[in-house]
């Protein structure tokens, strides 16, 4: 089982392609490639922690469709464009805010927004947000792991830490 993390997805949501200038024709395109991106990374019995902004605007039943075509126990970090009917949707294994969890021997403080400081800091935890879409220069032990800063994929923690080592590569985005 493999942890895995992403964040603003924003699913349904045409705005992205106009404000973020995602690489696709349409929001059909971009929602098949996100989907299809995860899928090919995430395995059934893998986990996600999703941190916040999965999706705006397809309505619910497009919402829980979605969900349920993404492989693995899904966690929800809520950001700032999730409803209530996607607080909701059953396919979610928890909803919450905030969280923190150890994954590979490291502190992790899971939140949509990034932190100026976070609980652990001193003590080599690692703050991992999303909101920013790759637009806010990271302050250190910070990650942003929005699709716009990852690859249009879910990714691991040791691919988020290695990120920002010299000569780092970043992942390719969708062709």
């Amino acid at each position: 089982m493999t942890t895995f993390f992403t964040s603003d997805t924003h699913f349904g949501d045409m705005r992205v392609l106009r404000f973020d200038h995602r690489p696709f024709a349409d929001l059909a395109e971009h929602d098949e490639a996100l989907v299809a991106r995860w899928n090919e990374r995430v395995g059934p019995g893998d986990t996600v922690w999703h941190l916040g902004d999965f999706a705006l605007g397809p309505g619910p039943e497009r919402c829980a469709a979605l969900l349920d075509a993404l492989h693995g126990e899904k966690h929800l970090v809520a950001g700032n464009n999730d409803d209530a009917a996607t607080l909701s949707l059953p396919g979610w294994a928890s909803v919450r805010h905030y969280a923190e969890l150890v994954v590979e021997d490291r502190m992790l403080v899971l939140c949509h927004y990034a932190f100026r400081t976070w609980n652990g800091i001193g003590r080599g935890a690692v703050n991992l947000h999303g909101h920013s879409h790759n637009k806010l220069t990271p302050m250190p032990k910070q990650y942003d792991v929005g699709v716009d800063a990852q690859g249009f994929r879910p990714v691991t923690l040791p691919e988020v830490l290695a990120s920002r080592r010299r000569g780092a590569r970043k992942a390719p985005a969708p062709a």
